[in-house]
């Protein structure tokens, strides 16, 4: 099943016309058959519609992304960074983590078309439509432990604003624990998953989401205000060149986290947090807590103000919104 919808999403990213009778030719199934894929491509994402006498057609072509491309746009590279390219998959995270501890080389990226079971923070479900956006994880080798870890969302972060204002000269808002914002609007997450012992080296995977050109159908999926890139800043996203950007710029930014950890980054991050100075509220479970947010301190933790006292509030089941 999954290699039929592989072989049609080759056949229809040009955006030529193809009959189903041809198409069931090629593949070996049925016209019928090929209607119900087709009817689950669409619903993965992918606007193809049907002409009567021509047959199915991608209603704008797809530049999908691909290995070499990528591999060849790196500014930053270890020996060992390797880059896989998969159209269909559960969740980038999930597959670097499940290739633990031995299948894995440090710096290691899996980038995917369409993520089935795309994940974010607390459980929720990342919407994943297809070829519209950056889903990319990074295996990294954590040798200071666990407690290095909080720093992680801050350095991936970081990261995907380099890349976006490299590239597109345009400033990004960072929200503590993991976000991206765009004019107070989200347009990328974070997710950072762990594997090891509290006081040992750590197992970790960085995954970066990052909206690109959100489909109207998906849109709909999505519970919280979003925004896009291509929305935001008005022009055509090549993502095979953003994708290299964000990988070279969190490779650069994770070397700097392995000798020092963030000390040299929080400035940075006050420089683009989103709540930096203002009201806010951060909720765990049924407890609201209000206060003023003052930044990070140098574990990457929220830094906040209640009743003129300033303490840290580390990451975890936490959410923070502004305060009314």
């Amino acid at each position: 099943m999954k290699a039929i919808r592989e072989q049609l999403i080759q056949k229809l990213v040009k955006g030529d016309f193809l009959s189903g009778q041809m198409l069931g030719e090629e593949l070996g199934v049925s016209r019928a058959a090929i209607s119900k894929h087709i009817g689950v491509l669409q619903e993965m994402g992918l606007d193809i519609f049907s002409v009567t006498g021509k047959g199915y057609r991608l209603a704008q072509p797809i530049e999908l992304l691909d290995e070499s491309q990528i591999s060849g746009h790196l500014q930053v590279r270890d020996a060992n960074t390797k880059v896989e390219v998969h159209n269909l998959i559960d969740s980038t995270n999930s597959y670097l983590m499940r290739r633990l501890p031995h299948q894995n080389t440090v710096g290691q990226v899996c980038i995917a078309e369409y993520q089935s079971a795309g994940r974010g923070r607390r459980g929720r479900q990342w919407v994943s439509p297809f070829g519209s956006h950056i889903y990319l994880s990074m295996y990294w080798y954590l040798e200071q432990g666990m407690s290095a870890a909080m720093g992680l969302s801050v350095v991936a972060a970081l990261a995907v604003s380099d890349a976006i204002n490299a590239l597109y000269q345009v400033e990004v808002e960072l929200k503590w624990p993991n976000d991206i914002y765009f004019n107070g609007v989200k347009l990328a997450g974070i997710l950072i998953d762990l594997e090891g012992q509290a006081m040992e080296p750590c197992h970790c995977v960085i995954g970066i989401g990052l909206n690109i050109n959100m489909p109207e159908k998906s849109a709909e999926l999505v519970d919280q205000p979003w925004t896009d890139l291509s929305r935001a800043i008005g022009v055509d996203i090549d993502r095979n060149i953003l994708a290299a950007h964000i990988i070279s710029a969190l490779l650069k930014r994770l070397k700097v986290h392995r000798e020092t950890g963030i000390n040299t980054m929080v400035k940075e991050w006050q420089s683009q947090d989103f709540y930096i100075n203002k009201p806010v509220a951060l909720i765990t479970g049924e407890k609201v807590t209000r206060g003023i947010s003052r930044g990070i301190n140098t574990q990457g933790a929220l830094m906040l103000e209640v009743n003129g006292q300033v303490g840290p509030v580390y990451g975890g089941e936490v959410s923070l919104r502004p305060s009314i």
